[in-house]
């Protein structure tokens, strides 16, 4: 149902259920200062202002993958020159993971380019989860659409996140991706949220939707009960050879206003600010810190798109007063 303006006025009072379409499109209209000012207003009220948690993504498997997401250059029917690479061996993977865990991250994501795992690709993956768990850090997977039962498997072996992205509303999906349906995603989903592990889902902003489109994944994402643990918000990084290459870029205050809108709708999760990173200016990432934004991945690279390197995070993160969140 769409929500009184007193509603709005006390954003955390919400519940859930209640954050339809037309009332989160209310909060993208708002001034900017005040939208501002509600999300940073229903941050502190759930976590430090000074801190941010730090991810490290790491491509475990990359390119060959049979799906059409036409803003991934990891899809086989695209010519980005991304090379194929089989399954990473397990002590390559123990030591990127040591080197995050060294550099301050304290979850680890592994990442790999498939449909969904088939069960001679899981193995080697629940064993690296276990190497993983095994130093101390959050562990996180994203290989897809999974089928009954992988879920338990994962969460058996240490899994503490599990992501698989909406990508966008409902609405415009269709535009996006044809070769697996918007509810195989919910279905996912639910097969994570129904093992035990947390679920990390977000989307990507900047493929060419409108704002109420934009609104309607934040509405799908605030909808799924409970709210993801973690929601990256991603902005499209375009890879030539790709159908989304040479979009219009999105306006960076309009990504500030995704991220405080995923603040206020979502106010206990991490949101993390994701791909395109390393596209934007000290000031815009400094704007969304203060829009609720309070996770980063970490490295200079992500699974196939570059990412802005520790060094220049850890300095940005002086520059502000920040500090990363520790174990």
């Amino acid at each position: 149902m769409q929500q009184s303006a007193s509603t709005l006025d006390h954003p955390r009072a919400v519940p859930a259920a209640s954050w339809s379409v037309d009332a989160i499109l209310a909060l993208f209209e708002l001034p900017f200062p005040e939208l501002l000012y509600r999300a940073q207003t229903v941050h502190r009220a759930h976590f430090a202002p000074d801190r941010v948690q730090l991810s490290r993504l790491l491509s475990i498997k990359t390119g060959g993958c049979p799906e059409d997401c036409a803003y991934c250059p990891q899809s086989a029917r695209y010519q980005t020159g991304v090379q194929n690479q089989a399954l990473l061996r397990l002590q390559e993977v123990v030591d990127a993971a040591t080197k995050a865990k060294e550099g301050g991250a304290t979850r680890f994501c592994m990442g790999a380019a498939w449909r969904g795992p088939k069960e001679r690709d899981l193995e080697p993956v629940l064993e690296m989860v276990r190497a993983v768990k095994a130093l101390g850090m959050e562990t996180c997977a994203t290989l897809g659409m999974l089928r009954p039962g992988q879920a338990d498997r994962l969460r058996d072996a240490g899994l503490d996140y599990y992501n698989h992205n909406l990508d966008t509303s409902s609405d415009f999906y269709g535009e996006i991706v044809s070769t697996r349906e918007y509810e195989d995603r919910l279905d996912t989903l639910r097969q994570v949220r129904g093992a035990g592990i947390n679920v990390c889902c977000g989307g990507i902003v900047g493929m060419g939707e409108s704002r109420r489109q934009r609104a309607g994944l934040i509405a799908q994402l605030a909808s799924l009960d409970p709210h993801p643990e973690s929601v990256p918000i991603n902005n499209l990084v375009q890879v030539e050879g790709t159908p989304l290459h040479g979009t219009d870029a999105l306006d960076p205050l309009e990504f500030v206003r995704t991220i405080a809108v995923a603040r206020v709708t979502m106010p206990k999760s991490w949101v993390r600010l994701s791909a395109g990173r390393s596209g934007m200016s000290d000031a815009v990432q400094a704007l969304c810190f203060m829009a609720g934004a309070n996770s980063i991945f970490c490295g200079e690279k992500l699974l196939t798109t570059g990412n802005p390197d520790m060094d220049s995070d850890r300095a940005l993160l002086a520059r502000l007063g920040m500090k990363a969140v520790e174990t």
